[in-house]
């Protein structure tokens, strides 16, 4: 392995660390909310209580994805831990709605699918940016039938959008990882640091919608 593979190589795994400890928080404050029988009940009871929880997430990626360059490195890793935190709150319910062998199985499937493909964004010669846009414009496509679905409760639209969000999700790790690599080259080592929680935030977004989409697929694990 030359130097610059290297050093890229070290790069990445500082990246797939921050992810990583994102996604440990995630699964942390779910059980622990899980466990907890006043907040369960107020957010099962309260269609308005996830409605605030989906925006809180909208804003805080939105306002990570554009404010980042503006904002200290220790600022944007807060961000994404809070993200992570928060997200947490949501996957709580999943904890209860579904049994503990669907939801192993499914993270078992999402783990070795990301693995992967994120072995096929790292090591593919080929670049992926016309890929990255289709998938782009795929997740666009995604947000706006499920914004549609959540009004018409359609479960043929239920299906299709689950179906090519996998589809998505799985192109997006390769892309997303092929992207990352190009922030080790950034100017400066806050830059760097920047380009890691940025990277990392893609790539648990990625892990998280992936297995989201698998668990609707693999709903028959439901708990009665």
């Amino acid at each position: 392995m030359s130097l610059n593979e290297n050093y890229v190589a070290k790069y990445i795994t500082k990246v797939y660390g921050w992810m990583f400890l994102g996604l440990a928080i995630t699964f942390i404050v779910a059980f622990l909310i899980s466990t907890n029988e006043a907040a369960m009940n107020l957010l099962i009871g309260s269609r308005g209580a996830f409605l605030v929880l989906f925006l809180a997430q909208i804003f805080l990626v939105g306002y990570l994805s554009v404010r980042i360059q503006k904002m200290s490195s220790g600022t944007a890793t807060a961000v994404f831990l809070g993200y992570a935190a928060l997200m947490g709150v949501t996957f709580s319910v999943f904890l209860l709605a579904y049994s503990a062998t669907t939801l192993v199985t499914v993270f078992a499937i999402t783990a070795g699918t990301f693995g992967i493909m994120s072995a096929v964004g790292y090591f593919t010669k080929q670049d992926l940016t016309s890929f990255g846009r289709i998938m782009m414009m795929g997740l666009i496509g995604i947000i706006l039938a499920s914004i549609v679905n959540w009004f018409l409760a359609s479960p043929t639209l239920f299906w299709i959008i689950s179906y090519v969000g996998v589809a998505v999700f799985v192109g997006l790790i390769a892309y997303d990882t092929q992207k990352i690599k190009a922030y080790a080259y950034l100017d400066s080592e806050e830059a760097r640091q920047k380009g890691a929680i940025l990277g990392a935030l893609a790539l648990y977004l990625d892990f998280i919608n992936l297995f989201i989409m698998l668990l609707r697929l693999f709903g028959g694990g439901r708990r009665n």
